[in-house]
């Protein structure tokens, strides 16, 4: 299996278990099913790609000038998908993001994806979740070019949005998610299907918004 599937498998890997179960938490953003996200270009300072699906924002890397702008619109909330190696080489991030959004007074929720110290795990699929529950107006989800971010969106509608598979990786991919290389070497689309899960996987517990 290659990296995008196990990745996407790893992700939703927790969701199959609760919907099999039927007890995955109520969704948390309302999101329109007809229409795939909409990429918002009024924005600038972010890196690669900025779309918007609900009350949630996903993409790549912001400016400090454009969480400026992200707080004009009612942003609360950013979470954050890279890790602190990358944070701290200021080549690629100029500034200390959560010095810059604490002066702001903007939450900054750190869930860092990436390599052995930082799985993708149905954890960061709840971390995200309560960030949610917490701030229920307009959230930033963002990592470096909103390919991590949009995958841990595509496990969240699976989970808490009532999403099957097919549904969320084409709300996924219509931000960041790619093709995978395979499908270009073989020449054929490549099926996702799930794995088999753990036997019961732990409900997020519920947390009063801010007042």
């Amino acid at each position: 299996m290659s990296r995008v599937l196990s990745v996407s498998c790893a992700l939703a890997l927790g969701a199959t278990a609760v919907a099999q179960q039927g007890s995955a938490p109520a969704a948390l953003v309302e999101i329109d099913r007809a229409a795939l996200p909409v990429a918002v270009t009024d924005i600038v300072g972010v890196q690669q790609r900025l779309f918007r699906d609900g009350r949630v924002f996903i993409g790549g890397q912001p400016s400090e000038a454009a969480f400026e702008r992200f707080k004009a619109l009612g942003v609360t909330v950013v979470v954050n998908l890279r890790t602190q190696r990358e944070m701290d080489n200021r080549q690629t991030v100029p500034f200390d993001e959560a010095a810059a959004l604490a002066k702001l007074g903007l939450e900054y929720v750190h869930i860092p994806l990436g390599g052995d110290d930082n799985p993708w795990t149905p954890a960061a699929v709840e971390r995200f979740a309560l960030a949610l529950e917490q701030h229920r107006g307009p959230v930033l989800l963002h990592c470096a070019v909103a390919w991590r971010a949009s995958y841990l969106w595509a496990a969240y509608l699976i989970r808490y949005g009532g999403l099957d598979l097919d549904a969320a990786l084409a709300r996924g991919r219509a931000i960041g998610i790619g093709r995978d290389p395979l499908e270009g070497l073989i020449g054929r689309p490549l099926k996702m299907e799930w794995a088999d899960a753990p036997a019961a996987v732990s409900p997020v517990p519920a947390v009063a918004a801010k007042p």
